[in-house]
Formats: C-alpha cells, structure tokens, sequence
C-alpha cells in the first residue's frame, strides 16, 4: 500500500481513528493509567513550541525522517484545530506548560524547534519568533504588527516557562505594545493602499489641533488652558466615497507618530456594533478604554470609568423603552409620555457630562505626569469620530446631548479638539457656536494620477489620460483603474476605455458627469465577465439586495432571457456570480452586490435596461409576497417602494419587526417612497425627502423631531419647525404637539383653544387614538390652569372613548391618567383606583406582558388601594432594572430598618439570599445596600427580592411604598405621603451614600 501524502486520512480523521483503537487495545475509557512515558514526554516536548502541526510529519532531534509515531502517542494529548481537510493538531493547554517546564533548557528548545522546522507555517506565527529569541536575533518590538505582536507575546509566554531562559522581552511591555497597536490597527487598514493628495485638507486639520509648528486654526482662536472659550468642532464632509474616513485616519496616525511628540486621541466609529451614534454614554466609555491604553499608570481608572459608562448604558436604554411604551399609547402620550421623555433627555444629558468631565479630569492628570517640564502646555487630545451621519439632523437628541459631552470635556481638558465624519453641519438649539467644516472635493491631477498607478495602471501616459476624462473621485478613479485592468488582461487597446468616457464639462455638469462616467465604468467591467448567461444577469440582478439560486430562476431568469430549467442550473449560474469581485456572502447560499457598486448603479438611469429591471423588481414582489417572515416582508416592501407604488397601500404590508431589514433603504428610493421609510423607522429626513414626501408621512417625520425637540426642551425651535406645511390631515400627530409647544412657551390660552379645534375634525374623521390623545392633553392643560370642571369633562369623555376603541390597555391608560391628574388636585377619586385595580386583575397575563410600564404605573399607583397589585405586577412584569429603580428601593429599605430597627435581621437576611452563595472573595463583596442590590440585579433575583420584601412586616409601610416607588420609576408614581419619585442620583452622590451606608 502507497504511503504518500495524497492516499493519507486527514489528521482529525487520524486522531479519531487511532484514539479509538488505542483506548480499546488498552481498555481505558479516556486517557491512559500510569505515568507519561518517554517517548511520548518526548513527542510532546517537540510540539510544545509549535501553535499547530501535523503529527504524521513531527520529529524528535534524533530522527532523521517522520516515524508518525507522534500520532499515537500524542492522540489524549491534543486537541484538533481548522477544517477536516486542513485539520491540525494543537497541544493541550496543560500538556504544553507541563511540557515546557521538562525541557532540559535553552538549548534542548533550540533544537526541538530546529528538527520540526517544516512544519512552521509560511506567514509568521509565534514558532518564528520563539525561533529568533531563542537564536539571539529578537525583532524589535516597535516595528511589529498587531498580529505579530500577539505572537510574539504568545512565544515569549512560553519561552518564559522554559528552565534557563533568559534575555526575554517585558511581556507587560509587549502586552502594551500589543494593545496600542490593536488600537491604530482599524486606521492602518484604512491607509493600507499609499495616500494620495489631500494636502490642504491635512494642513487645515493640523492647523485646528494647532500641532507645534503648524499655522494658526482657522475660525475663532482656541481658548487657552482654562480659559472661558469654547472652540468649535470640526466637520469633514463631502459625498460617499470620497475618502472621508481614509483622511481622517491619515490625519490621527501622523499626529500620533508626530516626531515632536504624539497626542492623547480616541477614534468612535459608530459603525462597531459595541458602539451607537444614539447612545453617547457608549462614546465616552469607549475614549476611557482607549485613553487607558494610552497611559498605563492610569489604566485602573479610566477602565473603572469605562464600566460605570456600561452600566449607565443598560440604564440608559430601560429608560429609553420606556420612553417608547409611553408614547405607543394615545392614553399615556400626553399626561405620561412627553414629561418623562424630558425626564429622561435631561438625566441622560446629566450623567454623561458628569462622566465625560471625570475622564477629562483624569487625562489631564495623566498629561501632567508625562509632561517634561510643569509650564509645558497640554498636547491636544483629538476626539475624532467617524460615521456620524445617522445622528446628524435637525433636533436629534444624540446630536444635541453629544454637543453637551463636548462642551463638559473641554470644560475639564480645554485643548479638546473634535473632528467628526459626515454630513455637512446642521443647525441644532443645542449647538453654542457654528461647527468648522472641510467639504472633501475631488483629488488634484497630480494625485488622482497617483491613485491610478497604486491601483494597478503602470503607464503613466494612459493614468493622465484617465485622469482627465475621469476626474478626481476616488471610486470613479478606482474603477477605472479595475475596468483598465481587465481591458489588459483581455487584450483590449485602453485607448478604446478612455473614448467611451465623456469629456469633462464645466463645474455645473460636475455631477452628472461623475454619475455617467461611474455607470460606464460599471458597465466597462460587467462587459468583461466570461459566462454570457452571468454577464445578463449581472446588470439587471443590482436591484435586489440579495441573490439565491432561488431567486436566480424564479425572479431573475425570465425577464433576463434565459432559460432555467431546474435547481442544478440556478446552481450554476450562482456559483458563477458568487465568484464576482462586485459580490459578497450575505448569507449561507445568498450572495449581494457590494454597497458600493449599488449606491452608484442605482442613481443611473436604466436606458434599454429599464424595462427588465422594473421586470424584475415586479416578479421579487410576488415572490416575497407568497413567503411568510419578517425579512420575506421587507423585501417585498422594498420592492413595492422601488416601484413607487402608493405609499398607502404599501403601509397595509407592513409588520411590526420589519424596520431592521429596511434600514437605509431610503437612499435607493424615491424621495416620496424614502418619505413612508422615513416616517416609519425615524430619523431625520434630508430636505428633498421632506418636500417629496405624501402628507401624511411628512407630518409623521415632523411630529417625531418636534417630540425630539420638546424632550430636549426647545420648545420654541419645536413651533417653528411644525408650522411648516399646512392645513395639517384630521388624524395628525401635528395638532396635539402643537398644543403642547404652545403651552411651554407660556401661550396656554392658545393651546387650549389648538386642541379644542383639532377635536372635532378628528372625530369626524374617526380619529379614535388621536382624539383620546387630545382629550387627555385638554385635561391635563385645564387640571395645570386650576379648571377642574372642564379637566373633569374631558376626563370622562376620554373614558368613553377609550372604551368604545375596545382596546383595554387604552383603557386603562384613561382611568390611570385621571387616576394621577385628580392626585395632583388632591382630591384622589377611590373609585377610579377600584377600577383600574378591577382592569389589572382581569386582564389576561400575556395582554399585560406587552405593556410592562402601563403595569408597573398602574400597580405603583393603586398598591395602596389593591393589596395583590404589586405582587401580581413583580410576577408579570417584574421590577425595571435600571439605577433609578434600584435607588428608590434602597432607600425605603434603609428609612424603614431605621424607623424598625428590628427589621433589619430580616431586610439583611433577603439580601443576602438575592446575592447568591458563591460570594466573591473577601474585600471585593459589596457591602452596602445599594451594591446588594446592583448585585441581585445582575444575577437576576430583584424581582424575587421584592416579592419576599412585600412578606416583611413592616408596620410603617416603607418597604411596600419603595417597592410601589421602584415598580413606578420614569412614570410619575406616587408614595403614599404623597411625594413624587425622585430621579437618580448623580453618581458622586449615590458613591457617598453607598459610604454612608458602609458606615
């Protein structure tokens, strides 16, 4: 039988093979009895400084050939790594240490690693550089990459194992090094093709972090340490692909590796999932990470500060729920919904700036330390933040509370200089001066020139001619460097690629040139693939956002022209077009075409290609539409908004769940079909969407900025804005905000009257919600005006239409909001409580599941009343988790062991048993009742907690009125002495009553 490399099994298949026969010849049910023979502690001390190796071809120092002897005697010693076909075998952790520490020395390590050195991979691996220590030829640390710095660091750990071994690098060094460079790593792979161009645009960026020698910034001068001014950030704009991002790594990395000396910075891409651009408090604990890295001596800290961050971000997004299950209801929008949206935005606001000041305390300590002389000014800390653009429109509150973030960090580090990426600045209240901005136009000749040759056009002659009729756009460059290398490699003169090209026209025509020169660039490539029947697919196929072999026969094959017989030639074709460059993996058996090329190809007009494609996107929507699933359902709503069909009727094929698969779709759209997107997942709108959008969807994305305004407290900006396109349809959300901003700039005569108005329309038009939401909103405007007769009136009406809706959660949402309107008169009605206790017990559990903070308010505010409500709220619903819920119920446990102090065995006794048994080790358990608590929450035993809590005799009702507190946090809940709920403390205030507590 041959023995060579082609006939052998496969290295796991080995392994199985043999472990089997092995433990069977030696009846044992796992590993082998006895101690470790020789020759296996030898096979296992030639594979201890291999990270993965074939044992058919593992060889001791004294073999002068492979004996495959290491497969049998290594097969309970190792694990299996990769593919069955590319399968390795890799020591266990144990084996290897204990392997490690028997080598004789320096010397035996030498030689294991020489006599195996075939199997060392071709790219490096810690192998090479254990081989280079241990060989006297170490590579310096500060030239590796991030990758080969991890294998460095891994050949160190074990080298530092092997007895004798001296002269190894610091691993805590290394380990800097490695974690600085993980941090430059995502910028490098932006600048990995040379940089071209761009110098003015450098220049001006140096100038505004005032590097040293770099001219004055240009706008207002930077205020000096400690000085009162607020510099403005910088903005870098310009459309997609024109190298935003690329410039703003370019610009990070020369000032970090600045030969006068680098600079503190943090780069926020908000395309990282652990990151989100509606989510600041994300931004700032990710800076604290990346600042950590940078000053070691401050690691603790900052990452301490990172982690309370995260904490506050798992606050934050309870509260922003509730925030939404507030507003979902016409009973709870007015009276509940939009005072604790305000709540929530000024909270939120106040704890990432009190946050964000304490890292900037920090880094200016940790600046001070490093500084070569006291007087030496700060460097400039650049916060450069990529991918902004989803915040950037007007009234958004990611927007506004980011702003609040800048002004507390450069209140704590003045020479804070922000760079953000994306679209050009716009107009918010929150904004205290104008943004500086960059518009990133095309690159000059010269560099233009020079991205064609980086990208593969070796004739200087034919890159200038490009050039010219190309211009200066990145990707327009691009593809004509792709589409010029496929005409080479076809054999085809370029002459005839650069007369296909329009000639360049006056700066007027800029736009549509680019647009025409990208689509004949396009076509210029899809001409050149081989397979006729892929190359008609490949044009018409752009319009879906995603291709299966399914889809190639049933959507894609007839208006195409071709002839799919069955699944074997959908195969085919597939496999074919997978192989594009201009396609990538979406799913398992699903290929899309990039971002990219759709972005570009979908702006053009189709030509003779018009007709099929619409073909095309018509057949997608009746194969979508006989499919059941939310994605099925987006496609098909996709499809329908591509067609631009009616926006009302296409709204009827909506799905709850829908909105993640259509998220921004609304660039390939027409303005009135992006208009319903917009109106339906929220955001801002561009103005071109706005003024093509129906009505009806445009009085949707004006009613959302406008909530977003009021939340944020610009209740004036909130009445400019929505006085912009009228008369306004019955059913508007428009009419009861409206009302609302003139009630907070002090019009409340006129916004009485605004409802009054807008009730009667509604109700003609069977406006049901949107006249139960009005009614409230009249209510609550007359019961703040001292008119109870009138506030009555419209509470009792509210009622009966919340009733004749036939939806019980309106319902109780009514009663609940006369329940508190007639609290805050003082004359609480026991009556409405009895009802809204009757609701909550006839409700079935699954209804109630839906609404967690209808539940939690109405339980909150009936407890006294309905004995069983909180109990039946905790076991629906539970207690929310947030900071807030947590510090009500604390302090109702300490103000009730305080007034008891016979009570306080038993409160201990239940906290101790929500902490769980395995405590951790001595010094680190919490101690106060506040910690207890954070702890129960993050093992998820709060709500059992609160049950046995509510067991507690407690003659003076603290402990239940704090649970009732902690069910109703962020809904205007009520103890029983009448007070409101307060909001959470701040951070420094909740640490020092965790120390009085330890006291």
């Amino acid at each position: 039988m041959s023995t060579g490399p082609s006939e052998r099994p496969a290295p796991s298949g080995l392994r199985e093979v043999f472990a089997a026969r092995l433990r069977e010849a030696l009846h044992t049910g796992g590993e082998r009895r006895g101690g470790v023979s020789p020759t296996r502690r030898a096979y296992r001390e030639a594979a201890c400084l291999l990270a993965r190796f074939d044992p058919r071809e593992l060889r001791l120092p004294d073999e002068k050939h492979a004996t495959g002897r290491a497969v049998l005697e290594l097969v309970d010693d190792c694990t299996t790594l990769g593919m069955q076909d590319q399968a390795g075998w890799a020591l266990k952790a144990e084996v290897r240490e204990e392997a490690l520490g028997g080598l004789a020395g320096p010397e035996a390590a030498r030689r294991l690693l020489a006599a195996n050195i075939g199997q060392l991979p071709a790219e490096p691996g810690p192998e090479r550089f254990a081989l280079a220590q241990l060989f006297g030829t170490p590579l310096a640390i500060d030239r590796l990459t991030a990758g080969e710095l991890a294998d460095a660091l891994q050949a160190v750990l074990w080298l530092s194992r092997v007895p004798g071994m001296t002269g190894l690098p610091d691993t805590g060094r290394l380990q800097r090094a490695l974690e600085r460079a993980r941090l430059l790593e995502p910028l490098e792979r932006l600048v990995r093709r040379p940089f071209q161009g761009r110098a003015a645009e450098l220049a001006e960026l140096r100038a505004y972090i005032a590097l040293p020698g770099a001219a004055a910034p240009p706008g207002p001068p930077a205020a000096p340490p400690g000085g009162p001014g607020l510099v403005p950030a910088m903005v870098v704009h310009g459309p997609g692909g024109m190298g935003k991002s690329t410039l703003l790594a370019k610009f990070l990395l020369d000032s970090v590796h600045d030969p006068a000396g680098g600079i503190p910075f943090a780069y926020i891409d908000f395309e990282r999932p652990t990151l989100s651009v509606h989510e600041p408090i994300t931004l700032i604990a990710e800076a604290a990470r990346q600042l950590g890295i940078q000053y070691p001596a401050h690691r603790a800290e900052l990452d301490a500060l990172a982690e309370e961050c995260q904490q506050v971000a798992r606050s934050q997004r309870e509260g922003q729920e509730r925030v939404t299950q507030l507003h979902e209801l016409a009973a709870t929008r007015a009276v509940l919904g939009r005072s604790y949206s305000q709540q929530f935005q000024s909270a939120a606001t106040d704890r990432e700036t009190g946050l964000v000041r304490r890292v900037g305390e920090v880094l200016r300590r940790a600046v001070a330390e490093v500084k070569s002389r006291p007087d030496e000014p700060d460097p400039p800390f650049v916060m450069a933040v990529d991918t902004f653009e989803e915040a950037q429109y007007r009234g958004s509150p990611a927007l506004g509370r980011m702003v609040a973030v800048y002004v507390a960090l450069q209140s704590a580090y003045p020479r804070l200089r922000a760079v953000f990426s994306g679209r050009a600045p716009v107009e918010h209240p929150a904004k205290r001066v104008e943004s500086l901005d960059i518009e990133l136009g095309e690159l000059d000749p010269q560099a233009a020139v020079s991205l064609l040759a980086s990208c593969g056009v070796d004739d200087p002659e034919v890159a200038r001619e490009l050039a010219a009729r190309v211009g200066g756009h990145p990707l327009s460059l691009k593809l004509a460097a792709r589409a010029a290398t496929l005409a080479g490699l076809a054999g085809e003169p370029t002459g005839e690629l650069i007369r296909s090209l329009p000639e360049r026209r006056r700066e007027v025509f800029r736009r549509v040139d680019q647009l025409l020169v990208q689509g004949i660039l396009y076509d210029r490539i899809l001409s050149h693939i081989a397979d006729e029947d892929v190359r008609r697919l490949a044009h018409p196929g752009l319009v879906l956002r995603v291709i299966t072999p399914e889809i190639i026969r049933d959507v894609l094959a007839g208006p195409c022209g071709l002839d799919v017989p069955g699944p074997e030639r959908a195969r085919e074709l597939f496999d074919e077009l997978s192989r594009l460059d201009m396609v990538e993996p979406a799913a398992p058996d699903a290929v899309r075409y990039r971002g990219d090329v759709r972005a570009i190809m979908l702006r053009l007009p189709g030509g003779d290609r018009t007709a099929v494609m619409r073909e095309v996107e018509r057949r997608a929507v009746a194969h979508y539409a006989a499919r059941d699933g939310l994605e099925a359902r987006a496609e098909e709503i996709y499809h329908r908004l591509r067609l631009d069909e009616n926006p009302r009727s296409v709204e009827e094929r909506w799905l709850p769940g829908v909105e993640r698969f259509l998220a921004g779709a609304g660039q390939e759209m027409s303005p009135r079909a992006a208009g319903l997107l917009t109106a339906r997942l929220g955001g801002g709108a561009p103005d071109h969407v706005a003024a093509g959008a129906d009505q009806e969807d445009w009085e949707r994305i004006a009613a959302q900025e406008v909530e977003d305004l009021l939340a944020q407290g610009f209740a004036t900006a909130a009445l400019e804005r929505i006085g912009r396109r009228r008369p306004w349809t019955p059913c508007s959300p428009l009419h009861a905000l409206y009302a609302e901003a003139l009630s907070r700039v002090g019009r409340r005569d006129e916004a009485r009257r605004a409802v009054a108005d807008a009730l009667v329309p509604a109700g003609r038009a069977g406006c049901g919600e949107r006249r139960l939401e009005l009614l409230l909103l009249s209510a609550r405007l007359a019961q703040e005006d001292g008119d109870p007769v009138h506030a009555d009136r419209a509470l009792r009406a509210a009622e009966d239409v919340a009733v004749g809706l036939g939806q019980d959660l309106e319902a109780m949402g009514a009663l609940l909001a006369r329940a508190r309107l007639t609290a805050d008169e003082g004359r609480a009605e026991p009556a409405t409580g009895r009802q809204l206790a009757e609701r909550l017990k006839k409700l079935p559990d699954d209804v109630l599941s839906e609404r967690p903070v209808l539940v939690r308010a109405v339980a909150s505010q009936i407890y006294a009343q309905a004995p069983g409500a909180l109990e039946h709220a905790v076991e629906v619903v539970g207690l929310p988790s947030d900071d807030e819920t947590l510090d009500a119920l604390g302090a109702a446990m300490r103000r009730a062991t305080r007034r008891q102090p016979a009570l306080l065995g038993k409160v201990m006794e239940i906290l101790d048993e929500a902490a769980g048994p395995s405590r951790p080790e001595p010094g680190a358990a919490p101690t106060s009742i506040a910690g207890i608590l954070r702890l129960a929450r993050d093992r998820g035993t709060l709500d059992a907690l609160a049950r046995r809590l509510l067991a507690v005799p407690d003659r003076s009702g603290e402990i239940v009125a704090g649970v009732a507190a902690a069910m109703g946090v962020g809904s205007g809940a009520r103890t029983t002495t009448g007070a409101h709920v307060r909001a959470a403390p701040a951070p420094e205030e909740r640490h020092a009553r965790e120390r009085r507590d330890d006291r």
